[in-house]
């Protein structure tokens, strides 16, 4: 049924690529898992089209969400989710090209976008521009880019001079300000996961099983690494922020 809804979009509207991707696709996927289709086009997909290709192919529908990126979740007439995300090829260009080309960092994350196109599945591709794209984040990780993402993330754990995480959390739990605590406590483990993979030199696979994703594939972890997690995600108030201490002291000794 995807591919029938993907040659729908190409014979209607004029689409430069078609890639499938997102946790459904990887190596840790249940069946409660969906499948992300991923539509590049210079021109904005019209929501009439969308609605139209809803209606026929699914059987319950959102079309034209824009709380991330601009998309449609469909629950196909076989049961099978569907999340449609409608990308620029000018977009995903530029966000390749500021990471892996010219190493510019984020807080959290930074790689993501690279792992999803590379661990994508091409479903249609015009004239080899997505191909091409591939290719481009297909080589070595780069050394400016691992440095970079360590600079940048690093500090925020808790060596910067004011307002790090682990800070911050500290004086979350001072003032019993639970709701700042699993806010800090996020953001930290963002960043955190971001230095690790960075370490190991591997993209990011974004916000799901990075625990798992870690522990099968990064050669360089602390020795308590799941230990640590868990008990930072499972801690409260001084005992929440005794376990960052630990989690990030094991990521000195590594570092």
């Amino acid at each position: 049924m995807i591919d029938a809804i993907v040659r729908s979009l190409c014979e209607h509207h004029p689409i430069s690529a078609v890639a499938l991707a997102g946790s459904r696709t990887g190596p840790y996927s249940t069946p409660a898992s969906d499948w992300d289709l991923y539509v590049y086009s210079s021109e904005r997909v019209p929501l009439p089209l969308r609605e139209k290709l809803a209606s026929f192919f699914a059987r319950e529908a959102e079309v034209g969400n824009t709380f991330f990126e601009e998309g449609d979740e469909l629950i196909l007439r076989d049961g099978t989710a569907l999340d449609v995300m409608y990308r620029s090829p000018s977009w995903i260009e530029a966000e390749l090209s500021s990471v892996w080309q010219r190493a510019e960092a984020r807080v959290g994350y930074t790689t993501a976008f690279v792992h999803n196109v590379r661990s994508s599945t091409i479903l249609y591709d015009s004239d080899g521009w997505y191909a091409g794209l591939k290719e481009r984040v297909s080589g070595p990780y780069p050394a400016a880019l691992k440095a970079a993402i360590i600079a940048k993330n690093y500090p925020l754990l808790r060596s910067k001079l004011t307002a790090s995480y682990s800070k911050q959390i500290e004086q979350a739990v001072e003032r019993g300000d639970t709701v700042s605590i699993v806010h800090r406590t996020a953001a930290l483990l963002a960043s955190y996961f971001d230095v690790l993979f960075a370490l190991n030199e591997l993209p990011h696979p974004g916000e799901k099983r990075q625990v798992r994703w870690a522990t099968a594939m990064c050669p360089l972890l602390p020795p308590r690494f799941e230990a640590e997690i868990e008990a930072v995600c499972n801690s409260c108030g001084n005992d929440r922020l005794g376990a960052v201490h630990r989690l990030l002291d094991s990521l000195d000794e590594i570092l």
